[in-house]
C-alpha cells in the first residue's frame, strides 16, 4: 500500500519535472507498442520481399549505380547508369536487405526488449533481495560469505560473464502464443484497418538471456538490500518483534523488506534499462535466441550502413527512447523517494 505521503511526493516531483512526464510517456509508448504489437504491424515482421529490399524510409530516396551488359553488333557493351528507389507507404521506415519491414521488426523488437528487461529484473531482484537481505540481516560470516561471491561476480564485466553463461548453457528460447492472434482479436481490427498481412502466431521469448541476464545483475540488489537490512535491523520495531517472540522470517518479512522496498523500487526501474541494454548487446553479437530483437536488427544492418543506413538506426533508435524513457522514469523516482542512492546499481 502506497502512502499518502509518498503519493504526495510523487505528484509534487512530477508536475516540477518536464522530464519525468516525458519518460512516463515514452515508457507507456513501448509499453503498449509491445502488448498490441499485432494490431499496430503494417507487415508480418518474418515475411520477406526480396524485390523491395532496402528501400528506404518515406522521405528519403536511394540512388544507385547499375552496371548492365548486353551484345551489339557482337561485341559486349558494358554501361552504368543510376537508378533511384523511392520510399512507399506500404513500408514507411523502409526494409531490411531480405525485404523485411523495418517499422514492424521495430514494434515486434519492443516485445522482446522489454519482456526481458522486466522479467530479468524480477529475477535478478528476487535472487539480490534474497542475498541482500539474509546477509544483512544475519552479519557475521554468512555476511561474509554472501559478500565475497558478490565481489567475485562483480569482478567480471556484465557482457562477459552473461556470455560467457549463454555458452555454457546453450541458446535456449521458448515459443509463447500470442493471444490476440489465437483468440482471432487482430484479425477484424486489421481488416477494419486496411491491413491485410497476418500476423505470427507465436513469438519467441529469449529463456536464457532471461535467466542470465537476472544472474548478472541481481548484485546491485543484494548491496542494496544487505545495506537496508544492516540499517533497519537496529531500528526499535524490529526489536520489540522479536522481544514479543517473532521469528526471523516473520520479522524479515513483516518489518525489514517492507521499509526496504523504495531504494530497490527505484534500482528496479533503473535495471530494466541496464538489461535492455544487455540484451540489445547479446542480440548484436548473436547469442539472443531470437530474431525479432533490436540487437539483432542493428547486427543485420551494419553491413548496409553506407548505402541503407535506416536498417541499424530505426531499432537503434528505438533503443535509445525505452532506455532514455526507463532512466528519466527511474530519475522521478529516485527524486521523489529516495535521493540517497543516486549513483547505485549500472552494468
Amino acid at each position: 500500500m502506497i502512502s499518502p505521503r509518498t503519493l504526495r511526493n510523487l505528484k509534487k516531483e512530477l508536475r516540477s519535472s518536464w522530464l519525468a512526464k516525458l519518460g512516463i510517456a515514452l515508457v507507456l509508448l513501448m509499453v503498449f507498442v509491445a502488448i498490441f504489437a499485432p494490431f499496430i504491424a503494417i507487415q508480418n515482421p518474418a515475411d520477406q520481399d526480396l524485390e523491395n529490399n532496402n528501400l528506404p524510409p518515406l522521405g528519403f530516396s536511394k540512388t544507385s549505380q547499375v552496371t548492365t551488359s548486353e551484345m551489339v553488333n557482337g561485341s559486349l557493351v558494358v554501361s552504368n547508369e543510376s537508378v533511384t528507389v523511392n520510399a512507399t507507404t506500404a513500408h514507411p521506415l523502409g526494409t531490411n536487405s531480405l525485404g523485411q519491414d523495418i517499422y514492424s521488426r521495430a514494434i515486434y523488437g519492443a516485445r522482446t526488449s522489454m519482456l526481458v528487461g522486466i522479467l530479468g529484473t524480477t529475477l535478478a531482484a528476487l535472487l539480490g533481495v534474497s542475498v541482500g537481505l539474509v546477509s544483512g540481516y544475519y552479519r557475521g560470516r554468512i555476511d561474509d560469505g554472501l559478500m565475497r561471491v558478490a565481489d567475485i561476480s562483480l569482478a567480471f564485466p556484465s557482457l562477459v560473464l552473461a556470455i560467457a553463461l549463454i555458452g555454457l548453457w546453450g541458446r535456449a528460447a521458448v515459443e509463447v502464443p500470442d493471444p490476440f492472434v489465437i483468440m482471432g482479436l487482430v484479425d477484424p481490427v486489421r481488416g477494419a484497418l486496411g491491413l491485410s498481412a497476418e500476423m505470427p502466431e507465436t513469438f519467441v521469448l529469449p529463456g536464457t538471456v532471461i535467466v542470465v541476464v537476472g544472474l548478472v545483475n541481481w548484485v546491485w540488489f543484494a548491496r542494496i538490500a544487505r545495506g537496508e537490512a544492516l540499517s533497519i535491523r537496529e531500528e526499535e520495531y524490529v526489536k520489540a518483534a522479536k522481544a514479543l517472540g517473532a521469528d526471523d522470517f516473520r520479522v524479515v518479512a513483516r518489518h525489514v523488506l517492507p521499509n526496504a522496498t523504495t531504494p530497490i523500487l527505484v534500482l528496479a526501474t533503473i535495471q530494466v534499462a541496464a538489461i535492455i541494454l544487455l540484451e540489445s548487446s547479446l542480440s548484436f553479437l548473436g547469442f539472443s535466441g531470437t530474431t525479432l530483437s533490436w540487437g539483432f536488427d542493428i547486427s543485420q544492418g551494419r553491413g548496409y550502413l553506407s548505402s541503407a543506413w535506416w536498417i541499424a538506426t530505426v531499432p537503434g533508435l528505438a533503443i535509445v527512447l525505452a532506455v532514455v524513457g526507463i532512466n528519466l522514469v527511474g530519475d522521478w523516482l529516485r527524486d521523489a523517494l529516495d535521493p540517497g542512492i543516486e549513483g547505485e546499481g549500472g552494468v
